[in-house]
């Protein structure tokens, strides 16, 4: 984290100086906003998070409940949203709090007594070299703690406008800079039944899957379900099973299914319990479940060990079923994106409010915040003045797609995980233990959080230059590795100089001889970046701003940092900012490590001609380049970006 450019200031660096923009938190609602964001749970308040480090862009949160969450839901992070946090600024917290998740164990009926379970295996739960983060779990409230911490020091000073809850929306696109009209009623009891009315350019919907805004907007939630109940509570018990702390996959022959994913703490752990079938049309809250009938069911399914509640926590049954909306904002799903006549959209829905699956993936929480880590940058960039309003269409082209093939995993998955174990090796009804195993391990990128892959589009570019960097895969999250900082010999993970912030990260690797050669390779991309008239960051970077303020270049040398003499860069990757001029040192890496393999090697880019990574501030690869496509990187920008 750097900090000082404007000045030495004492106290915590984390808290940004508050915006002179930024709308005072008071009792009532504003008349007028940029955005209004209806619902804090993950959704919610990663949007809020990213919006508020724009202290230029007026942000509104109001939430139906009295006040934050105090005790989560969801609990499993996946790896690839720690990568999402550490951009946010608060992975390290989540890992000091959480419990990690290291390997997977799983219990099938023992052939030769089917009414016991024994272990038939232990798989990694994650790859090795898959992410620098691991999976965690941790309680969701606490998520929502650090998020709401992150808002209130950036430049926005974000709060949260608890109970109130919408019951009106229109948008009328020809009611000029506030176009849509929300209708919000509180529900506190000092100020019950009031209203209050907000207009705003834009609105987001992560209120959850009885989403009003997704009723405004007519768009539906369409699926089936499995007639499947399960229970899950949290426990704090004493038992001999002897992989309570382990996440653990149990399939017994005539009791039903468990899983066991060890919490925060070292005591507490979650259970989702296998119950009944139910009928068709039947609902879950017809066989009044209880506490009771899910400590039975998992002590039936635990045979022969033994299981003494102490307390639980907290607990509730849901009913398997996996659902999704055609589309996620308010334009009409038969127009042309791409027409001239169709206008952008004005309303979307995010999270839950748009897509709805079992947890046994661990994707609901993940899922849903990787929805707003998408749409936030694309808001952010069309607010400011850099993007055309027809940028927002590509949220719900990128995100629905990915959520169908969630959806499709999740159904899979879920059914595999309702059905009986099959017992001995005589094939029949259920599911065999082996083959469970197997497909968990196929699909562990998946529950990891990447199976994420969007398709090419304005802001995606093609693979023709893929083989220039195998490892950085166009579509995908941009997969860290260690490189050594040149100014201070620090090793450290390239990927962790991406915040959000709105910002486009350009890798530059270079070729073998780069940091000899003038007017060549890496070289020759500083001097085009930084002299032409087509450059990217000339033609989309305001005049009076710093010149990493939109394109945050990063440049990264073969062999040793020891061989490269900073003196001798180019001024492009030594830029001066600030009030002061400070001359910024962090731009500059070195691939080879003292131990192990470096970059170049691990994410295969081509030694001899290098390769330039083209990164969007939601951290997906837009494009791989040769670095001398100068033509290339100006059109592919020119193609969405104002200048």
């Amino acid at each position: 984290m750097q900090f000082h450019l404007d000045g030495f200031v004492p106290g915590d660096p984390r808290e940004a100086p508050a915006s002179p923009r930024a709308l005072p938190h008071g009792d009532a609602l504003p008349s007028e906003t940029d955005v209004l964001i209806v619902g804090a749970g993950p959704a919610g308040l990663t949007l809020g998070a990213q919006l508020a480090a724009f202290g230029d862009i007026r942000t509104c949160l109001v939430e139906s409940k009295d006040g934050p969450l105090r005790l989560g839901q969801a609990d499993g992070i996946a790896c690839r949203t720690l990568e999402m946090f550490q951009a946010f600024g608060f992975a390290g917290r989540v890992l000091d709090e959480a419990c990690w998740i290291n390997e997977v164990t799983f219990w099938k009926p023992d052939p030769g007594d089917p009414r016991r379970i024994v272990r038939h295996g232990r798989v990694r739960d994650t790859e090795d070299g898959l992410s620098e983060f691991p999976h965690v779990v941790l309680n969701q409230a606490r998520v929502h703690d650090f998020y709401l911490e992150t808002m209130a020091r950036a430049p926005a000073r974000l709060q949260p406008h608890y109970a109130r809850r919408v019951v009106g929306l229109e948008v009328d696109r020809d009611a000029g800079d506030y176009p849509v009209s929300v209708r919000v009623e509180r529900t506190d009891a000092e100020h019950a039944g009031q209203i209050e009315t907000v207009r705003a350019r834009y609105v987001v919907g992560c209120d959850g899957a009885r989403s009003a805004v997704r009723r405004a907007i007519g768009r539906e939630l369409v699926g089936d379900s499995a007639n499947q109940a399960w229970g899950v509570m949290d426990l704090l018990a004493v038992t001999d099973f002897p992989d309570i702390r382990h996440k653990v996959a149990v399939q017994s022959a005539q009791a039903g299914n468990l899983l066991i994913i060890p919490r925060e703490g070292g005591y507490l752990v979650r259970l989702y319990v296998e119950m009944d079938k139910l009928d068709e049309g039947e609902r879950v809250a017809g066989r009044k479940i209880t506490p009771e009938r899910l400590i039975e069911a998992a002590r039936r399914i635990l045979h022969p060990y033994t299981l003494e509640v102490r307390e639980v926590p907290w607990w509730s049954v849901y009913e398997i079923g996996q659902r999704i909306c055609d589309k996620y904002d308010d334009v009409d799903a038969d127009a042309d994106p791409a027409a001239p006549d169709t206008p952008a959209p004005r309303v979307f829905i995010a999270g839950d409010a748009c897509h709805t699956h079992s947890p046994k993936a661990g994707q609901g929480m993940n899922f849903s915040m990787q929805d707003s880590f998408n749409l936030g940058w694309k808001l952010a960039a069309v607010l400011r003045g850099q993007c055309a309003p027809a940028l927002l269409h590509s949220y719900s082209a990128e995100r629905q797609v990915v959520a169908r093939q969630l959806i499709d995993f999740d159904r899979a998955w879920a059914r595999m995980f309702s059905e009986p174990a099959q017992v001995g090796e005589a094939a029949g009804d259920g599911v065999d233990p082996t083959a469970f195993k197997a497909y968990f391990q196929q699909h562990a990128q998946f529950t990891a959080g990447f199976g994420t892959r969007y398709a090419a589009s304005r802001i995606c570019g093609d693979a023709r230059h893929q083989a220039l960097a195998r490892g950085f895969e166009v579509g995908t999250r941009f997969h860290s590795a260690v490189v050594t900082r040149v100014a201070d010999a620090r090793p450290m993970q390239l990927g962790h100089v991406a915040t959000a912030d709105g910002r486009w990260r350009l890798y530059a690797f270079a070729g073998e001889r780069d940091h000899a050669q003038a007017r060549h390779g890496l070289r020759a991309l500083c001097e085009f970046l930084h002299e032409s008239e087509a450059s990217p960051l000339r033609r989309h970077t305001p005049r009076d701003a710093d010149p990493d303020a939109v394109f945050d270049l990063r440049a990264i040398f073969q062999g040793s940092h020891r061989d490269i003499d900073l003196a001798s860069l180019p001024a492009l990757l030594l830029p001066c900012k600030g009030r002061y001029a400070l001359r910024d040192y962090e731009k500059v890496f070195a691939s080879e490590l003292e131990h192990g393999p470096g970059i170049f090697e691990l994410r295969g880019i081509d030694h001899t001609r290098g390769a330039l990574v083209v990164v969007r501030p939601d951290q997906y690869i837009a494009q791989v380049l040769p670095l001398d496509a100068h033509a290339e990187l100006a059109q592919f920008f020119a193609g969405f970006m104002q200048g």
